[in-house]
């Protein structure tokens, strides 16, 4: 008796490791070009659009079966519309049959709502880390979260970036001399502290008590500012009131020349009016969210893209992330 072989080859094809595509929504297309420029990938061709009765529409117009799907997309203002077309995004790359998808958000929205610090009020961080890990997010890849403790909201793999090394290259470009860094609040004198060590100066804090939501007032500056460089550190500004009060107090206190590092400007037209009349002489941000034209020659924007590119490269190449902290390598 003779047996016959299955059709095909007596030996099976090698597998091969998962393509990479990338894809982006209408939050921030130019940080996605960027990134796959770096990366010498293609952006991948898809449609993101709405109805005329403001739903979502995602259609991938390549196969991505079996592929690694990286999907770029803060959710910074419009938060709900772009938190939504992630979702939506995520659902049609799971149900394309995508290997594996990477939510790549740099801005993280929602993040300070973490915890219930008053009666009856949801924990909305953990409700969007929910909604994430639903819709069939199987990694996250973010940058400068609010609170760190919010990995901890998500059952996933969360590769966390911060955008301290590339804030400190330009910042040691200005050659500042005698600095100090300052926290513009108890809660940022980790980061402060980083940033502080990093560069050579020394730390102080700006204490302070917030009037409204909007409002700030300075209180007391811990720590010696009197006629040296300064430079104020926060993870995230909106209505700039907390670093325009920080550089008020500052200056009455003999601060030189103040400026400004966030890693998520997300202006408001209240912040713009307040920075063009404050003691400010540059706020330093990242392109982790579209910047606002009107701000003027006060705001510079570095560019994550190669941060967030070689993140990308190292999760896809099963390579160490951590490494891309240290300071005297380029990422």
């Amino acid at each position: 008796m003779t047996t016959q072989a299955l059709v095909g080859p007596a030996t099976a094809t090698p597998l091969r490791s998962a393509e990479m595509k990338i894809i982006t929504g209408t939050a921030h297309p130019a940080l996605a070009r960027e990134i796959c420029q770096y990366l010498g990938q293609p952006l991948c061709d898809a449609t993101v659009t709405s109805f005329p009765d403001g739903e979502t529409f995602v259609k991938i117009n390549e196969n991505i079966r079996g592929r690694d799907v990286y999907i770029v997309q803060p959710t910074c203002p419009p938060t709900n519309q772009n938190l939504m077309e992630l979702l939506i995004m995520v659902d049609a790359a799971r149900r394309a049959s995508a290997a594996r998808i990477t939510a790549v958000i740099p801005f993280f929205g929602y993040a300070r709502q973490d915890r219930k610090d008053q009666p009856r009020v949801p924990i909305t961080a953990k409700l969007v880390a929910n909604l994430l890990v639903a819709a069939g997010v199987d990694r996250l890849l973010t940058m400068d979260l609010h609170a760190q403790q919010l990995q901890g909201f998500f059952d996933i793999p969360v590769d966390h970036l911060h955008a301290l090394p590339v804030m400190i290259r330009y910042l040691r470009e200005l050659q500042l001399g005698d600095v100090v860094v300052v926290s513009p609040d108890v809660g940022g004198v980790k980061m402060a502290s980083s940033y502080a060590s990093a560069l050579g100066g020394s730390l102080a804090i700006v204490v302070k008590r917030r009037k409204t939501a909007t409002e700030i007032e300075p209180v007391a500056v811990i720590g010696e500012v009197e006629g040296r460089n300064v430079i104020i550190v926060d993870d995230l500004t909106e209505t700039a009131g907390t670093l325009v009060g920080a550089a008020k107090i500052l200056r009455e206190n003999g601060a030189r020349d103040i400026y400004a590092g966030v890693s998520h400007a997300v202006l408001t037209s209240l912040a713009s009016e307040r920075l063009s009349v404050s003691d400010i002489k540059e706020l330093i941000t990242t392109n982790s969210v579209p910047a606002r034209a009107d701000v003027g020659a006060r705001l510079k924007v570095l560019s994550v893209a190669q941060l967030l590119g070689e993140g990308m490269r190292r999760i896809h190449d099963d390579e160490s992330v951590s490494s891309l902290f240290e300071l005297n390598k380029k990422p």
